[in-house]
């Protein structure tokens, strides 16, 4: 091996390219020092590594070279520079973390650090590098003390006596006195201020602004965490850019249109030349400083014809300002762009990083590159488990490569990046007539034999918690655990069928990993940094179509199949509905499910959806997220508007429907079991495949049906491995589909069915699901399963110890496994799972902490006896402490089931 291997690992890729070619993607890592992460992306950095259980979103070098600083989703991280290890993490508890926001002061002693609150977190820096939290400095928000400004991006005056801090909700910049942390000047900026950088000669500050400038009266607005922003038609934020602030005056002087998701900065040494990321736009934008305008906009894409995608994230200049290096979030790479002078910008290479790079440094000879997401959820342990919020964030140092390097460099970014299979996608077919119609054309604008698509959305369920069972038994089949499974056949019955008779996918994955992101990926394919930044603390917006800062510039499923001329009808998706009752009755469970046992249909569901063009093509009267209604009722609306569609012969050529109850609500008293909910939304999907399975339009139709992500789970593959059906005359039978897919790749064949060319890099790069088809139809329709579990099953009043197997709060067929730890089995036997449940909120998704939801739903399926299996869940072990558990107590317990 050369040196240049050993420095960037050039040649592994040709070696890992093969492979994959040979057989089926699969998450994880197929070869030392590369990782297949759930996009379908290969990611295999250059340079040298170190992996931390967090997500990075920031860096800073001490002066003297020796140690380096991560901001991350739980706290802060140093890094010894000479060992390139880590040594030591700091969690900074609360809201740790906003999504960028660190500087140290001149004499090295203070590391500040803005939170996801309302705080600046002044922490001393001892001599060997090692840091300590001093104190707190409070900036309170738009309406007061007790609300959250969200501090974001920071930079110091040069006698470090000020901060100057982008207060995001507050849409100020804030002049920190960092003597008595008072606000000596609150400034006027854009909308979501992100970054800052101060003018060397202290004059002006440049702040950059996600949510740009403020719309005028008459123009197009949407709330974003209390602010009015400028949106499109579509609904997506429509500007962004850079405000000029005289630090004089302590006032906006000026305002620079630059990009959507204005984000990071990059200033010249000489203060003359300003560069600004445009998460949003894929661009990069030049200003020139003095005139007060755009001097170069930089499209910053592996190859120009590619689709929106590679989100540039973060910019280092080099020492000498020659050189400027971007961080692309979509592409897990560093472009390299030339600032020679008397020239264009332009790009000369791309350098391979981890996952998800969000932040970047120039020193010397190296670059220093933070990875979001790093090599996704596989977080290390000995027996090989994994979660989906099992974080594994990465940190590089690279040597800056010479141009042969970096020419090797280039064609491994874009082979990993699957540049070739993204432009292949967008290759137009053939004229319509001149092409057999088949499932899944092989070109955009070549026709389908389906003319109608149902996309069902679900909550939070991984393929071990649903299908683990079905690698048991005396015909196993799929790759899964059945020691795993607590919703199996007798509370998923219909999913089991139509897994049986259609196709079992055993090798799919949830780009996400929560509501936030899940709901993103599954009908935008793809997440912005504006989302991956903010696992810190969801403080602006925790977003389920309410915050238009968050949505891709690509666009939604809804808005291409519309623009293309298609017929769009949405049943709940990114829909909050509140309850009507009738008369004399409440907003509970019971009286809602009682009201739909009877037929009465006295209860109205009023809807409220944030994105107004999903609202005009929106079922005013289907119900969206609210645990208190039975997903039967959503079934029932459903099909009633299917069925009157059907007979009317205006079926919408694209149906989503939105059944959330697989997501339960833990164990309280008067609500259904977690068994019963997820019965009662299996139940749903096998109604809902019935009706159309008996319709006019069946032999035209094919049905997805996909979790929005698999949070409240574990798995023994990977965390983000998760169920997905499809479903339709042409699908083959009674198959296993091992090939990989995701739910990008949901996005991208339902699109590629109506004809369209990807809108966007990540789910162009997704593979189409060909291998569920066949060109020879079975119109067979199916009948749905009434589930053994009561739909109606709930949970009683607190017993003194929740029930244990075939008490009626679990299924009969679970089996405790022998509990060796006898302190480990102490502990469960403490919990107390109705205060658990209790103490979570369950208004909207994913409010309810997933650790503690998790062993909920385990106990309550196998009684507080059965062993938590926490080596295969959870967030890198985050919260079981809390809870009184730790994973060291079970490492002597033996598992008894098979371990398929």
């Amino acid at each position: 091996m050369n040196s240049l291997t050993r420095a960037f690992g050039i040649g592994v890729s040709c070696v890992l390219a093969s492979r994959i070619v040979a057989q089926p993607l699969t998450v994880g890592s197929p070869s030392p020092g590369a990782t297949v992460i759930p996009t379908g992306q290969l990611v295999h950095p250059a340079g040298r590594t170190v992996e931390i259980p967090a997500r990075p979103v920031d860096l800073a070098r001490s002066a003297d070279g020796q140690f380096v600083f991560v901001k991350e989703n739980s706290g802060v991280t140093v890094i010894d520079a000479a060992t390139w290890a880590v040594k030591q993490r700091l969690s900074l508890g609360g809201a740790p973390a906003s999504m960028t926001g660190m500087a140290l002061s001149r004499d090295g002693a203070h590391l500040y650090v803005t939170d996801a609150s309302s705080g600046v977190r002044d922490l001393a820096v001892k001599t060997d590098g090692t840091i300590a939290a001093a104190r707190t400095i409070s900036l309170p928000g738009p309406s007061g003390p007790k609300d959250s400004s969200y501090p974001c991006g920071i930079a110091l005056t040069q006698d470090d006596s000020a901060a100057l801090v982008c207060l995001s909700r507050n849409n100020t910049l804030a002049i920190v006195d960092l003597k008595d942390g008072s606000i000596r000047f609150s400034i006027d900026v854009g909308v979501a201020p992100f970054a800052v950088v101060v003018a060397p000669d202290e004059k002006f500050a440049f702040v950059s602004n996600w949510g740009g400038r403020r719309p005028m009266d008459g123009e197009p607005g949407a709330n974003s965490s209390g602010t009015r922003t400028l949106i499109d038609p579509r609904g997506v934020a429509s500007s962004g850019g850079v405000s000029i602030v005289d630090l004089e005056t302590n006032a906006q002087i000026a305002y620079v249109e630059t990009g959507l998701q204005a984000s990071n900065l990059a200033l010249s040494r000489d203060g003359q030349t300003l560069f600004v990321a445009n998460s949003n736009a894929d661009t990069v934008t030049q200003i020139d400083v003095a005139a007060r305008e755009v001097s170069h906009q930089v499209v910053v894409k592996p190859d120009p014809s590619l689709p929106f995608g590679s989100m540039p994230s973060a910019l280092a200049l080099s020492a000498n300002n020659e050189t400027l290096y971007v961080t692309c979030a979509g592409n897990n790479a560093v472009a390299v762009i030339s600032l020679s002078p008397g020239t264009d910008p332009s790009i000369t290479g791309w350098i391979p990083t981890g996952w998800y790079p969000g932040a970047i440094l120039a020193n010397g000879p190296d670059l220093t590159i933070a990875n979001i997401k790093g090599i996704g959820s596989r977080g290390a342990r000995e027996d090989g488990s994994f979660n989906s919020h099992r974080h594994r964030g990465s940190i590089q140092r690279v040597p800056i490569p010479d141009a042969p390097t970096l020419a090797a460099l280039t064609a491994q970014v874009k082979r990993d990046a699957r540049v070739p299979q993204i432009l292949r996608a967008m290759e137009a077919g053939e004229q319509r007539a001149a092409v057999k119609p088949v499932p899944v054309p092989a070109h955009p604008g070549e026709p389908s034999v389906i003319e109608h698509v149902l996309y069902i959305i679900k909550e939070n369920r991984t393929y071990d918690q649903v299908f683990g069972d079905l690698a048991g038994g005396d015909k196993p089949r799929g790759n899964g655990k059945p020691a795993l499974c607590i919703y199996g056949r007798d509370v998923t019955p219909n999913q089991h069928a139509l897994a049986e008779s259609f196709v079992l996918l055993d090798n799919y994955y949830c780009n996400g990993v929560l509501s936030a992101d899940g709901h993103s990926w599954a009908t935008e394919g793809n997440s912005t940094p504006y989302l991956e930044r903010s696992f810190g603390g969801f403080t602006r917006s925790y977003t389920f179509g309410d915050d238009p800062l968050t949505y891709s510039s690509s666009g939604f499923i809804w808005d291409h199949i519309l623009a293309a001329g298609y017929s769009f009808r949405n049943f709940g998706e990114m829909n909050y509905s509140d309850i009507t009752p009738s008369p004399g009755k409440s907003k509970s469970w019971a009286d809602v499910y009682e009201d739909w046992k009877s037929g009465t249909h006295a209860f109205k569901f009023p809807a409220s959806i944030g994105i107004d063009n999903l609202r005009r093509y929106t079922d005013p009267d289907a119900p969206g997220w609210n645990m208190s209604i039975p997903d039967q009722v959503r079934a029932d609306h459903f099909i009633k508007e299917f069925n009157r569609f059907d007979a009317e012969g205006s079926v919408p050529s694209l149906m989503i429907l939105y059944l959330p109850n697989d997501h339960t609500s833990g164990v309280s008293e008067g609500t259904p079991t977690p068994r019963a909910y997820v019965a009662d939304n299996d139940l749903a999907v096998g109604r809902v495949v019935e009706a159309i399975s008996h319709s006019k339009i069946w032999s035209k139709t094919c049905i997805f049906v996909n979790e929005d992500d698999p949070q409240d789970g574990w798995d023994h593959v990977d965390g983000h491995r998760s169920t997905c059906l499809v479903i339709s005359p042409h699908c083959k039978r009674d198959t296993v589909v091992s090939e990989f897919y995701n739910q990008a790749g949901v996005v991208h064949t339902i699109e590629r069915i109506f004809g369209l060319a990807p809108a966007n890099q990540i789910y162009g790069a997704a593979p189409l699901m060909t291998a569920c088809f066949t060109d020879t139809p079975d119109a067979k329709p199916y009948s749905a399963i009434i589930p053994q579990v009561p739909i109606d099953e709930v949970t009683s009043a607190k017993p003194k110890r929740p029930a244990g197997p075939g008490d009626g709060n679990a299924p009969p067929s679970q089996k405790s496994s022998p509990a060796k730890n006898k302190q480990a089995l102490a502990a469960e036997r403490d919990l107390d799972l109705y205060a658990m449940t209790a103490a979570q909120d369950l208004s909207k998704p994913d409010l309810a902490d997933e650790q503690t939801l998790n062993l909920v739903l385990w106990h309550a399926a196998n009684g507080l006896g059965a062993r938590y299996p926490a080596e295969y869940a959870g967030a890198h072990g985050a919260g079981l402490a809390e809870l009184g558990l730790q994973l060291d107590m079970f490492a002597d317990q033996d598992d008894d089931d098979d371990d398929r």
